[in-house]
């Protein structure tokens, strides 16, 4: 799908979530919807769990304090965040920056899917264990974190394999100093894991990813 196609589509993506009501609670609380952003074209999709108040402002997915430190984490890996597209599971901001509730997850998950078949990543990097759980709900994310899954969305018309990267939220590290240098340590596999993606016959030096491909 063209670039250009895959934009318009994502903009009558967003709408429709606006004219199905989904949410109605959420939305008559928040200020606007936070759709995603980036390149629809990438094949490297963000996925965080919901807004917060800088987003729910300008209606951008990470722009505080958490998205500081993921730009920050995409330039040590040589990559910009219009190289990459950026959502989240639910759209509107929770009242108090809280958790997502299972329900509005449950309700934004045909839109995520939708979304995620419109771009066709190669690469989905879940960022917590909200985002993690939508496509392995048993998973830890203490035990998982940067280790890449490869896995078979099935759509309705259509099935994607992706790996999926389950990483800890940015957000993580802004109250656990300790957590900073290991969202890092897990942000320099990125380039090997495209870099294995694009090679499926290549064989990593790392063992520990040579079982998950």
């Amino acid at each position: 799908m063209p670039s250009s196609t895959k934009a318009y589509a994502l903009e009558q993506l967003e709408q429709s979530i606006i004219s199905d009501k989904v949410c109605p609670e959420l939305a008559a609380e928040a200020t606007q919807l936070v759709f995603g952003d980036g390149d629809p074209n990438s094949d490297i999709v963000f996925i965080g769990e919901a807004p917060g108040k800088n987003e729910d402002k300008t209606g951008l997915p990470f722009v505080g304090a958490a998205g500081k430190f993921l730009d920050e984490m995409l330039a040590t890996i040589d990559l910009k965040r219009s190289a990459v597209y950026i959502t989240n599971i639910v759209k509107y901001r929770p009242p108090n920056n809280r958790d997502p509730l299972p329900a509005e997850k449950k309700a934004f998950l045909p839109y995520l899917q939708r979304q995620l078949e419109i771009i066709q990543p190669k690469l989905v990097i879940a960022l917590g264990r909200h985002a993690a759980n939508c496509f392995l709900p048993e998973l830890r994310i203490s035990e998982e974190h940067g280790k890449p899954k490869r896995l078979t969305l099935s759509f309705s018309q259509d099935r994607l394999t992706i790996v999926l990267l389950p990483l800890f939220h940015p957000a993580a590290a802004l109250y656990n100093g300790s957590m900073r240098q290991t969202l890092i340590d897990d942000f320099s596999i990125i380039p090997e894991i495209i870099n294995q993606i694009s090679n499926p016959e290549l064989v990593l030096r790392n063992s520990n990813y040579l079982t998950l491909f």
